[in-house]
């Protein structure tokens, strides 16, 4: 099973990023992500992981990814 990409990605400025090798990379960037997060999940689910447990804590996982574009990375602004 494999999920598509988003049809669009939307610009920090509110437009779909338009350029195609960064939509190129960002393609593959997403196929990569998704191999190595179902490897993960279905991993922990066979070894005996609960299985919405593991859910919420990969998302977790992706709610703490600290962010570029912010002095010390973090979204929350308590660094």
């Amino acid at each position: 099973m494999s999920l598509p990409p988003p049809p669009q990605w939307p610009g920090a400025d509110g437009q779909p990023v338009a350029c195609r090798e960064k939509l190129k990379v960002l393609a593959e960037n997403y196929e990569e992500a998704a191999t190595i997060l179902r490897d993960m999940f279905e991993d922990a689910v066979l070894m005996g992981v609960d299985e919405a447990a593991m859910r919420r804590i990969l998302t977790d996982l992706v709610a703490a990814l600290p962010s570029p574009r912010r002095p010390g990375g973090d979204e929350s602004g308590t660094a």
